[in-house]
């Protein structure tokens, strides 16, 4: 099969198209899938830079969404058969035998879901980490409740579009950054009520205007560094942030957060799969699967903004490393 494989760390020259041989069922609960798209997302291009997570394999495959056709089970497997459309968030670390930068790859049955049949093949790649990550901020970390204000940092990227269709579907009202007008009409067009131009309006001025002056039940942070601390000034006292970066507390305090007697929460969606925890794996594969019923009821939408060919790679991971995009990114296989 034709595979783009990280040669070893570095620039996006690092990616290389390479015909290698196609991986093979070695479990019985194990399906093959050939895959039709993948989805690139930050993570890619973080271990693409800094090396895999697993250095003593050289030469991994990259992606860890997918979506394809079920081409081969095994023996024991339950839930698919030949034929069956699914997409999932599995590989991609590190490890050389998996990753979805690829025309095949195997996957357990327990970590796979069906397809949104409303979903096109690049659409539904490039849906399962975002969706996976938001949820477990919005739904696991939070407990977001109907009438809640929330802040959502980056709206209009990745994570943070999907995370406002999940708060609307929760009933909360939200508000959330974004750069420009063209990324404040698709907040709109998402169901935010409040959209922040930050670079026009202090968000924390905004924010307490908007709650008037009690501060947001909670907030989620997908940009990380001092907007996380500023957020901090936000949120109401004993309220909640969920933030997906590590918070630098070398340069910055958070005695704000003590003193307003704050709840932090740390999202890594990857844990399950880099700790191996197959319960927090099938958790996953549950949300997958409720999302899946929301796409075909209309419910949710997921935003592709470009596409490109498998090939092309290294260009999607330089368009994600210029910071500016909104949406998803997919390959096309």
């Amino acid at each position: 099969m034709k595979a783009i494989l990280m040669t070893e760390a570095g620039g996006v020259d690092v990616l290389q198209l390479r015909d290698i041989p196609t991986p093979q069922i070695k479990s019985p609960t194990e399906v093959l899938v050939e895959l039709k798209a993948a989805g690139v997302n930050p993570i890619d291009t973080k271990i693409r830079k800094r090396g895999s997570f697993y250095p003593e394999f050289s030469s991994p495959i990259l992606g860890c969404d997918g979506a394809g056709i079920v081409v081969e089970v095994g023996d024991g497997v339950t839930r698919f058969r030949k034929g069956d459309e699914v997409y999932f968030c599995a590989g991609g670390l590190g490890r050389p035998e998996t990753g979805n930068y690829a025309q095949y790859t195997v996957v357990e049955e327990d970590y796979v879901a069906k397809k949104p049949q409303s979903l096109s093949f690049a659409e539904a790649a490039c849906a399962p980490l975002v969706l996976i990550t938001a949820w477990e901020a919005m739904c696991d970390r939070i407990s977001l409740g109907a009438d809640d204000k929330i802040l959502i940092h980056g709206g209009a990227g990745g994570v943070g579009h999907v995370a406002i269709q999940l708060a609307k579907l929760r009933g909360a009202e939200v508000a959330t950054t974004v750069s420009n007008p063209d990324k404040e009409r698709l907040v709109r067009k998402l169901g935010a009520d409040y959209p922040i131009l930050y670079k026009q309006k202090d968000f924390i001025n905004a924010i307490m205007d908007w709650t008037k002056g009690k501060g947001a039940d909670a907030a989620f942070d997908t940009v990380g560094g001092k907007t996380f601390f500023d957020t901090c000034q936000a949120v109401k006292v004993y309220g909640d942030i969920v933030t997906i970066l590590e918070p630098d507390c070398h340069s910055s305090s958070l005695k704000t957060a003590r003193n307003r007697n704050l709840r932090i929460s740390l999202e890594l969606m990857l844990t399950p799969a880099l700790m191996n925890l197959q319960e927090g794996l099938k958790h996953q594969r549950k949300i997958l699967e409720q999302c899946a019923v929301w796409f075909d009821e209309g419910k949710l939408t997921i935003h592709l903004e470009h596409t490109f060919p498998l090939e092309s790679a290294s260009v999607a991971h330089q368009m994600i490393e210029s910071g500016s995009t909104t949406g998803k990114i997919a390959l096309i296989i």
